[in-house]
């Protein structure tokens, strides 16, 4: 004969945010109990969270695995069967999005090369040749513009004002900076490099 205090099937779990309640909490959720859900997600994260973490380095790719699960997890609770266990198909879950991460990280880090310094293309100011005399020619170059010219190059290429804020403070148009300001790069272009 079994003890009287042997819990049966229909006596409450000890825990009732341990993993042998999320079934029945998942079981709720489904019928629409929003309380039972929220308890669910509530108690699977901290797990869930200690889980991606253990298989993958970065804190932040953790932190969007667990996203993850819990994003599939809400598209796919209604395929839940709540005559079967749910941490067993919860693991199965959150299996397939840590190993989406992890493949994505790896096919990352093969596309991407970290750089170093020595990798800096103008990394010594030797290279960085006829600074000066570059400054001097493109000087030289915006005084054979007119005004308007000059005016549209400086705010919208210089100073980085789209055209309304640019229109605003001249009072020209837009359009008119449009043409000035396509007039004066052509016309420096042909300046300061004669082949083109």
């Amino acid at each position: 004969m079994p003890p009287t205090n042997a819990p049966t099937p229909d006596d409450p779990p000890d825990d009732p945010t341990g993993p042998e309640a999320w079934s029945a909490l998942m079981a709720r959720a489904q019928e629409g109990d929003r309380r039972a859900y929220a308890t669910l997600l509530a108690a699977i994260a901290p797990r869930l969270r200690a889980r991606a973490r253990r298989a993958l380095p970065n804190a932040a790719e953790a932190e969007d695995a667990v996203q993850d699960i819990l994003l599939t997890l809400h598209r796919m609770r209604h395929a839940y069967d709540p005559a079967r266990p749910f941490a067993p198909w919860l693991a199965a879950i959150a299996q397939a999005r840590i190993a989406d991460r992890q493949r994505q990280g790896y096919r990352h880090a093969k596309r991407e090369t970290p750089l170093a310094p020595e990798h800096e293309t103008f990394s010594a100011p030797a290279t960085n040749h006829d600074e000066s005399t570059d400054h001097a020619r493109l000087h030289h170059a915006v005084t054979h513009l007119t005004p308007a010219e000059q005016q549209a190059v400086r705010l919208l290429k210089l100073e980085e004002l789209t055209l309304n804020e640019a229109s605003a403070r001249t009072g020209l148009s837009t359009t008119a900076l449009k043409v000035a300001c396509h007039r004066a790069l052509r016309r420096l272009r042909s300046l300061l490099d004669p082949a083109s």
